[in-house]
């Protein structure tokens, strides 16, 4: 059957193996406060089809209520320790509280949890994990790799950081974020240069470049626009030279690929 890779836009991508259906960061929305959905169309019903929801932090633009309000009831959603403490939002979508909710598991860096015949575990991410613009740092931020037929890492949002490949181990696939949502990432992020040195530390057979082109803040549309639509390229150009075993898969949104065998 193999892995199939759907990547709506930001972060939200489905991974499909092993007959399980995984989303990650789910924002289906055309707008999110001073964000505007500038490419791409909305994600249409099917993308809330799954079986798992993983959640990479607590930034509103990853760890978004209204979509995660509109999965079906009993969905199982993953999301960093701490999160119901520091989400009061999230405790009502909780089945505990909500008999219609999801069925909401914390984890850390390290832990696991099996849905149907997957394996998903949770690794370290350089990234501030708190609920902004306020709150203490309470969560984790955290990627996940996704283990059936294939391993494919999702590392939400992440800066490079010291043994990286090795907390992530070895994998198939790297859904890696190449962008952002502004003209400015620190380093708490990962740009094009940077998302292709960790493709060559995590050296896997394929990758997915996500993060990149699609929200843009209202009002800056001719402020270096540039930000905004070059990303996926120069990934494509900085990964050929430092990591040119690795096929990327340049996605549009809403398209999907196979990574194990090229398409």
């Amino acid at each position: 059957m193999g892995t199939v890779i759907t990547w709506w836009g930001h972060a939200t991508c489905t991974v499909e193996d092993s007959g399980v259906r995984v989303l990650t960061d789910p924002l289906l929305v055309r707008r999110l406060a001073h964000l505007r959905r500038r490419r791409g169309q909305v994600p249409p019903p099917e993308a809330l089809v799954a079986d798992a929801v993983l959640v990479s932090h607590l930034h509103s633009d990853h760890l978004h209520l209204r979509s995660l309000s509109r999965l079906a009831p009993g969905t199982r959603l993953i999301v960093p320790r701490g999160a119901g403490r520091s989400v009061p939002g999230l405790r009502r979508l909780d089945a505990r509280r909500n008999p219609g909710g999801l069925r909401i598991t914390e984890v850390d860096a390290g832990d696991e949890v099996e849905i149907g015949a997957l394996r998903i575990r949770a690794v370290p991410a350089r990234h501030d994990g708190r609920r902004l613009p306020v709150g203490p740092h309470r969560s984790p931020a955290l990627g996940y790799v996704i283990s059936g037929e294939s391993r494919t890492y999702f590392a939400g949002d992440t800066g490079l950081f010291d043994g990286m490949a090795d907390a992530v181990g070895p994998v198939d696939t790297a859904l890696l974020p190449v962008g952002g949502w502004g003209p400015r990432l620190g380093p708490e992020h990962l740009d094009a240069g940077r998302a292709a040195q960790a493709l060559a530390r995590l050296a896997p057979r394929a990758t997915v470049p996500v993060h990149y082109g699609t929200y843009w803040p209202i009002g800056l549309d001719a402020v270096r626009p540039h930000e905004f639509y070059a990303p996926g390229h120069e990934f494509v150009r900085k990964a050929a030279r430092l990591a040119p075993k690795v096929t990327v898969h340049l996605l549009r949104h809403g398209e999907s690929a196979r990574p194990e065998d090229g398409r």
